[in-house]
């Protein structure tokens, strides 16, 4: 098309101004707050726009760098060909280096071997490496005893004589995140966690002239996995790489070698756009925080960024779900440019991944390659005029979070004030809230469960049971499991209450109101039973006593409770506990007949199931 042309077209299309765009917005409101329907208060501490335009880009300061340009906020070099991760539990190395070899064989090209065993020996690395082609496979060694494999790996290494450019191995020793946080202590009796940065110095110092070598992995996904916030994540793991720089600097080490030793895992949750925000927002961040040290190199301001898809909101009932929030994290974090992506297999959450889950979470990064060319172009979401805004705000808050941090002496005194783990027990806490009341949605647990499904025996108490922290530490856990828990004491209760539904009245709202309270009881487990209509109450109740049914809810309009609901309690003579569907006007009157129980959407499902399923003795 000409130029010519074009401007033609646009003639066809006079622009829109935002004050236009406000009144025909303020028009279809019809009286609405604006602000309550139409603005998103994030948990991140920031308002999102129901649309933005090319004048909300105005003051952005990081816009018109390109992909490789400081400060990397479209990605730190010029592809997107992201390296497709997955782990293996390395219990015997000879069945981990079949594994290895049979996933390389299949698309992976970064293997992470995480090592269970302290007394894993030479002989059982010369095992694990068989046959794998180093400067083909980027390896990622986490686990037991990291000093000692990294020291052994090296040795290989070495032996091999491979050239420097070709060794892509990272080691995931992190005492401050992994250990410091998690356990509450470091990863040595040193209660000051000397011996282990002195033993990080030591294998920078070894590693130098290897540029594809990265010997601290600071485990950002361990803010995640517990209930932070995106914010949260991000500021913490800044915090935490940060103290890093420090320590390692103050043992002689200049910014250049420290920074480019350091490797960040980050969880990619389900907030999509949230998500592809973070990570470009992340890495301006970084490159901010490392140019204060005045490098000698630009490249040392570089993010070198491994994502993994978030467990915190795995389900273990109707498990298949997690391929489809699998699919939609891999999307956001391969669209923000990470260096690898490991997406968690479907059944991780209640037992050991198989060939088939582990197939499925590769060919999800296989597709979004080979089919979806995912890796064809360089940030994408760059110009977006919602995305950039999303990045800005981000970065605004975690550097705001990350400065209150600094000023309590850094990460590691933060958190042993308790800083740390108050902020995300309290956003876990609000985020638990909000399942419970269905503000936010976890399909097949708070919302539209598989009606019939009964947990098998890989689901047990301990898959479900959220672990209580013991002191000041960070406790990973899936927001699912109080829906979880509570549904698998039904499964294993032996018995099978029934919640019936008695539609009666106005159809369309009897209809409404039955779908809503069949997927509300069956969250808790109770096998429902859904009925077109019923001519009478009568009816309904005689169907109801028939299919003995130990809860009867009432599905009607708002207007004809106050009639149905009392006759329906007085043909029921206490044999079944009477529920009434939604919150009608008429409330009191019904309450002052002994008519208590109302399920509504401002309902918390969470604690109002468990009490019925106390009331029927489970």
């Amino acid at each position: 098309m000409s130029n010519t042309e074009r401007e033609k077209l646009f003639t066809e299309f006079p622009p829109v101004s935002t004050e236009q765009w406000e009144a025909a917005i303020t028009t279809d409101l019809k009286g609405a707050d604006y602000e309550r329907k139409l603005v998103w208060r994030t948990p991140e501490g920031f308002n999102v726009r129901p649309y933005y335009r090319a004048e909300n880009l105005e003051g952005i300061e990081f816009l018109g760098s390109q992909a490789g340009e400081f400060p990397y906020v479209r990605g730190t070099r010029n592809s997107n060909d992201w390296r497709i991760h997955q782990t293996l539990t390395v219990d015997s190395a000879a069945k981990a280096n079949a594994d290895a070899l049979k996933i390389l064989n299949a698309g992976v090209d970064s293997i992470g071997f995480h090592i269970t065993s302290e007394g894993f020996a030479a002989e059982d690395l010369e095992t694990l490496l068989k046959d794998i082609y180093l400067p083909a496979v980027e390896i990622t060694f986490s686990g037991k005893k990291m000093g000692k494999v990294a020291g052994m790996v090296l040795d290989k290494v070495e032996a091999l004589g491979l050239k420097k450019e070709d060794v892509h191995i990272n080691f995931c020793i992190d005492p401050i995140v992994k250990n410091l946080s998690t356990k509450g202590h470091f990863c040595c009796s040193d209660a000051t966690g000397e011996h282990c940065f002195s033993k990080i110095v030591e294998l920078i110092r070894r590693t130098a002239d290897y540029k594809g070598i990265r010997v601290v992995n600071v485990t950002g996904c361990t803010f995640s996995n517990a209930g932070s916030t995106i914010v949260e994540e991000l500021a913490f793991t800044l915090s935490a790489a940060h103290d890093y720089l420090v320590k390692l600097t103050e043992a002689g080490l200049t910014i250049d070698e420290a920074a480019r030793k350091i490797r960040f895992t980050f969880a990619v949750t389900s907030v999509y756009f949230m998500e592809i925000a973070k990570f470009r927002a992340a890495r301006m961040l970084w490159a901010n925080i490392v140019k204060a040290y005045i490098p000698e190199c630009e490249c040392s301001c570089k993010m070198f960024a491994h994502a993994v898809t978030s467990t915190w909101n795995q389900t273990v009932y109707d498990p298949y779900v997690n391929m489809l929030r699998g699919t939609t994290e891999a999307m956001s974090a391969s669209l923000a440019g990470v260096h690898s992506l490991e997406v968690t297999p479907f059944d991780y959450a209640f037992e050991a991944p198989n060939d088939f889950s582990k197939r499925i979470a590769r060919n999800v990064e296989l597709l979004l390659k080979h089919e979806s060319h995912f890796d064809r172009v360089v940030d994408p979401a760059g110009g977006s005029y919602y995305i950039e805004n999303l990045t800005r705000n981000i970065a605004e808050q975690a550097w705001k979070l990350f400065l209150e941090i600094e000023e309590k002496g850094g990460y590691v005194a933060a958190f042993e004030q308790g800083f740390i783990v108050e902020r995300v027990k309290a956003s876990a806490a609000a985020k638990d809230k909000n399942i419970a009341t269905r503000r936010q949605v976890l399909l097949g647990a708070n919302q539209y469960p598989n009606f019939t499904e009964v947990a098998g025996e890989a689901i047990t108490e301990e898959t479900v049971a959220r672990k209580t922290s013991e002191g000041n530490v960070l406790v990973p856990y899936r927001g699912a499991m109080a829906f979880e828990q509570m549904r698998l004491h039904v499964d294993r209760s032996g018995k099978t209450p029934k919640a019936f539904m008695l539609t009666c009245g106005n159809l369309a709202m009897a209809r409404a109101r039955a779908q809503f309270s069949c997927n509300f009881f069956a969250c808790a487990g109770i096998r429902v039973q859904d009925n077109t209509f019923f001519k009478s109450v009568e009816e309904g109740v005689a169907a109801a006593l028939e299919a003995k049914a130990d809860i009867v809810v009432v599905c009607s309009s708002d207007d004809d409770y106050a009639e149905l609901a009392p006759r329906v309690k007085e043909l029921l003579g206490g044999k079944a506990i009477l529920v009434v569907a939604g919150a009608p006007a008429c409330t009191p009157e019904l309450e002052a007949q002994g008519i208590t129980n109302f399920i509504n959407v401002k309902s918390n499902v969470l604690e109002t199931l468990k009490f019925y399923l106390k009331e029927l003795g489970i």
